[in-house]
């Protein structure tokens, strides 16, 4: 899938120190704090769809309900897939620098 790619891979050669350490933290939190963003840009779409649904008086509003309402849907997949992907990313990384540290002790 190098279509929905959306980072590169890092591979540590050193050991992590505390900066190394507390910059993978700020990501991890950084990851969240988007999800959450994505998560609630689908509720307010969805919310704006059975708003929309509501209204009786236009009928043509329907095509725009199921519009937010299938972009709602979009939008909480992807953030969930960035996510996840962004999340095994780190944590790869975290693993593959306690293995470089635990290669340099012996």
């Amino acid at each position: 899938m190098k279509l929905l790619r959306f980072g590169r891979d890092f591979k540590p050669d050193q050991e992590v120190i505390l900066r190394d350490y507390l910059a993978i933290e700020r990501t991890r939190l950084a990851n969240e704090r988007t999800l959450l963003s994505y998560i609630r840009s689908s509720l307010y779409l969805l919310l704006g769809s059975i708003a929309l649904f509501q209204i009786k008086k236009y009928p043509n509003f329907e095509y725009l309900a199921l519009a937010s309402l299938f972009f709602s849907i979009i939008f909480f997949v992807i953030g969930v897939y960035r996510f996840t992907l962004l999340k095994k990313s780190l944590k790869r990384l975290y693993y593959m620098s306690e293995s470089v540290n635990n290669g340099d002790d012996k």
